[in-house]
């Protein structure tokens, strides 16, 4: 079969799936502005268009930890219910804009105590903002699905507590959990006992590895942790030779460990040189479960519609492509398997049938 290349008003109407993107770096800058103005936060810029700019930029260093720093800003705005209700809910309202379907959103509560709400406050404020966002996305006509991760920081002593924030939560929008954070120097075997519970209690959970730090965070993320999904992964190409692939790079190849990748973001923290030799195109060919997503869409400038963009653009990829990895992204998602599979065969692939 021909494949099928597609425009970017094509894209924008396309159905789409995000599994690895963080609350706290996706804020529109103009409720950045108006937020870090009621609580008194200095911002680079109070200009909108100006902050988006700053904040691609101070994110473009090619160092993990610089742009994780850029975060400091819209943590500063999302230490209060209302504040983190109305982040959720224009999250879900920016996804489902994008034609996002399907999204798993993901953030630390522990980064949003600060000014004295406790964890449990944290989370059942974002649910109440992601509810409230739903409910308006499907009286627009464009329904979305957002469920939540929570993420324990790893350079941190608190991942426990957020992973049994995880199963308190669990019947009420979040679907599992994350752990995020610094990663050379935290490994994430470090924090074996969460993942011993997250695992007794029957809950999913991803997590970050492979970006970077290499092989040893993916071959602990899966192996010693039992991660169902690796957070970024890109660096798993150090186990391929010539398109041979290592033990490791099989192991997660073949038991179709979902590969989250991020290539916009990727390309900021030194991780890749450009769209077209991004690793996501090769794992993709090697039968690897990649999935696309956005990461940071304030930090790093971008949406699902701009990274598929690219990846037509710049790596050749067709319609046919896209909708690999959006089916890909729904095989994986941590919600019960009758519902991905509705997701896929009831949206994604008559929405994808309409174009080809």
């Amino acid at each position: 079969m021909t494949a099928t290349r597609v425009d970017a008003d094509v894209i924008r109407r396309l159905p789409k799936a995000v599994l690895h993107d963080h609350l706290d770096g996706g804020l529109r800058p103009a409720t950045l502005v108006e937020l870090a103005a009621e609580v008194g936060h200095t911002l680079p810029t109070t200009d909108p268009d100006e902050l988006a700019a700053w904040y691609f930029e101070a994110a473009n260093s090619g160092d993990l930890v610089r742009y994780i720093a850029t975060f400091e800003h819209t943590l500063a705005v999302m230490q209060s219910k209302e504040g983190l209700r109305r982040v959720a809910e224009e999250y879900v309202l920016d996804l489902a804009a994008d034609g996002v379907v399907y999204g798993e959103v993901r953030y630390a509560p522990e980064l949003n105590v600060k000014d004295g709400l406790t964890l449990n406050e944290v989370v059942e404020s974002v649910q109440e903002g992601l509810a409230a966002g739903m409910a308006k996305a499907a009286a627009a006509g464009t329904p979305v699905r957002v469920g939540t991760l929570l993420c324990g920081m790893r350079m941190f002593d608190r991942v426990r507590e957020a992973a049994e924030a995880t199963v308190a939560y669990r019947d009420a929008g979040v679907v599992g959990f994350d752990i995020a954070g610094a990663e050379a120097g935290f490994p994430a075997a470090d924090h074996l006992d969460a993942f011993r519970y997250l695992r007794d209690e029957s809950v999913p959970f991803t997590i970050h590895a492979g970006e970077a730090f290499g092989l040893p965070s993916i071959h602990q993320a899966v192996q010693a942790c039992g991660a169902q999904r690796i957070g970024h992964g890109v660096r798993i190409t150090e186990d391929i030779v010539d398109g041979k692939l290592g033990r490791l790079a099989g192991w997660v190849r073949d038991r179709r460990i979902a590969l989250e990748m991020c290539p916009t973001s990727n390309l900021q923290t030194g991780c890749a040189a450009s769209i077209a030799e991004h690793p996501i195109t090769a794992l993709k060919e090697l039968g690897f479960r990649v999935t696309l997503n956005t990461d940071n869409r304030l930090v790093s400038g971008t949406t699902m519609t701009r990274e598929m963009s690219l990846l037509v653009e710049e790596a050749g990829w067709s319609v046919e492509d896209l909708r690999t990895v959006t089916v890909n992204a729904l095989k994986s998602a941590f919600i019960p398997f009758d519902e991905r599979r509705a997701l896929i065969e009831d949206v994604v692939l008559p929405g994808y049938a309409s174009v080809l």
